[in-house]
């Protein structure tokens, strides 16, 4: 089902170029991290990218191609390269405004004009961005003490971008994904 009203298409893609960015933004911290000596934090920034990804593509397929060929997507994301303790500042900040402003604000529009896809997309990222703020704010604190995060295994759902750390869980808790398509870092 194609997306109905202007002001969900509008915000759609505006989370599809946000989300995008962050996922490339990722990568490239996650290389700087590893070689600035922080392994895990580099992996904890790949693992995340991929849920970027994730959003990214379910953002895009909410837009289910009704867009013209010519359309163009802007984010306001923040385009900077640091040290890694810069880099998940700015992570932390970006992930707090999606998941205290923007994501609370697209998700309620989607509801008010009845878009279902929109709506599970929103969900979708909106959980996911809270965890994300928590395990970079884990990482910062590490890397200010001149520590690495301690991880063991991260585990990404790849239906809605849910971050868990150790286990993955039998059922997703936001999206109901099956324990065995949970990709692990």
């Amino acid at each position: 089902m194609a997306v109905k009203n202007a002001m969900t298409f509008d915000f759609l893609h505006s989370a599809y170029g946000g989300e995008s960015m962050a996922h490339m933004r990722y990568l490239i911290w996650g290389d700087i991290a590893a070689k600035e000596g922080f392994p895990n934090v580099a992996r904890l920034f790949r693992a995340i990218a991929y849920a970027e990804q994730v959003h990214a593509t379910n953002h895009f397929r909410a837009i289910d191609g009704t867009s013209p060929a010519d359309a163009t997507v802007n984010a306001g994301a923040p385009f900077c390269v640091g040290k890694t303790a810069d880099n998940l500042q700015g992570a932390i900040n970006g992930e707090l405004h999606e998941a205290s402003q923007m994501y609370p604000v697209y998700l309620n529009t989607a509801k008010f004009q009845n878009e279902p896809d929109a709506i599970r997309s929103f969900h979708f990222a909106l959980e996911a961005e809270k965890i994300h703020a928590k395990l970079f704010q884990t990482a910062l604190d590490a890397v200010k003490s001149g520590q690495d995060i301690k991880l063991n295994k991260i585990y990404i759902c790849p239906v809605c971008g849910y971050t868990v750390l150790d286990n993955a869980p039998e059922k997703c808790p936001v999206c109901g994904a099956g324990k065995e398509i949970f990709k692990e870092f």
